[in-house]
Order: C-alpha cells, then sequence, then structure tokens
C-alpha cells in the first residue's frame, strides 16, 4: 500500500464532504487549496482525539488491573495473566507515546511540498467536479435497482473516488476497491461497508469486462 496515495485518499474523502454535493459548480485551485488545508486539520484533529480516547482506556484497564491486585492478592492464579496483561499495556503505552510524537508527521511533510500529496488531493476533487453527473450515472448502473443518491454522503464519496481512480487515475481496480474499503472501514456503519463492497464489485467487473 501507498502510504502517500493512501493520505491522499483521505483527505479527498474529507475535502468533499466540505463541498456542496451537487454537480454545476467550480473551484478554483485557491478555494481547493483552503478546502485541503481544513480538511488536514480535521484529519490531524481526529488523531489526536484518537489518541486521547486511547489514553483514557489504556488509564481505565491499568486501574483495573490494580484494583483485582488489591482485591485478590498477588498469589491470585490470574497473577500470570495480569502480569501478561501489563506487558501488553506498557507496549501499548510506548507506541501511544510515539503515536502522539509523530502525529504532526504528514502536515509537515504536506505542507513542506516534499511529496506531491497536495496536488493528487487537487487532482481527485477536480476530476470529480467536472464530471460528478457522469460518475454518478456511472455508478447509479452498478447499484443493482438502487440510487447513488439514496447512500449516505460518505458512502457516495468513497465510490466517487474509487471511480476516479479507476478511470481517471489509471489505478489498478483491485488497489482501488481495497483503498476504498479501508476508507469504508475507518468511516462508514456496517450497511455501508457491506453496500460499498457489493457495489464494487460489479465496478470491478464491469471494467475488466
Amino acid at each position: 500500500m501507498n502510504i502517500n496515495k493512501s493520505l491522499s485518499r483521505e483527505l479527498s474523502l474529507i475535502s468533499l464532504g466540505l463541498i456542496k454535493d451537487k454537480g454545476g459548480f467550480k473551484l478554483n485551485k485557491l478555494e481547493i487549496e483552503e478546502i485541503f488545508e481544513s480538511a488536514l486539520d480535521s484529519l490531524t484533529n481526529h488523531c489526536r482525539d484518537e489518541l486521547d480516547n486511547c489514553e483514557s482506556e489504556l488509564e481505565n484497564a491499568s486501574q483495573k488491573i490494580l484494583d483485582s491486585e488489591l482485591a485478590e492478592g498477588v498469589h491470585s492464579s490470574f497473577s500470570n495473566v495480569r502480569e501478561e496483561l501489563k506487558k501488553s499495556l506498557k507496549k501499548i503505552e510506548i507506541v501511544m507515546n510515539t503515536l502522539s510524537v509523530i502525529l504532526d508527521y504528514p502536515k509537515v511533510i504536506v505542507s513542506s511540498g516534499q511529496i506531491d500529496t497536495r496536488e493528487d488531493v487537487n487532482q481527485r476533487i477536480s476530476n470529480i467536479i467536472n464530471n460528478l453527473t457522469i460518475i454518478d450515472s456511472d455508478i447509479d448502473q452498478a447499484m443493482d435497482g438502487w440510487r447513488l443518491k439514496r447512500l449516505p454522503r460518505i458512502d457516495r464519496d468513497i465510490l466517487r473516488l474509487a471511480y476516479v481512480d479507476i478511470n481517471f487515475l489509471n489505478t489498478p481496480v483491485a488497489v482501488a476497491c481495497d483503498e476504498a474499503v479501508n476508507l469504508a472501514n475507518k468511516y462508514s456503519d456496517m450497511q455501508g461497508r457491506k453496500f460499498i463492497n457489493g457495489v464494487l464489485r460489479r465496478l470491478q467487473k464491469a471494467k475488466l469486462q
């Protein structure tokens, strides 16, 4: 998996959520740039929130282990299990500390221009905005009796990004589908993930015919 491309797709998905979900309008490069910056801040804040949640869960787990030791004594039959849990929690804590230090890494590399993420996001968004009618029409044909507009916004945008990958950016179909599934696993619900999987399989079959 190309980490830079995966980051581009995720930032594109967040950016699309900040844009009107209809055709017939244009955005210039500066406007897309401003949306990109907002998406980047949103992704960073989301990561920080996730780390905070993990830290809270870690503290709760550690406290429960301590409480169980005090209640049952160190010679309990669960002592070995607790020791293994302690080691695991310690490893998790180390990983979390490392993550908190490098959390701004995506923003640093994107802002520094060392990779083409910024331009890649711009290209993906522009392709969707400028071709929204044909993209939605083609996806509708793979919806098997449903309409794209009936799906939640996040699911529509995940499918649109996969379509752009396949039809505009020459991404291998299997890679585009895998990346879309990864986004669905992170941002959609169980029903959405299943539906996206089904539509992607039909898009993949149509592309290979």
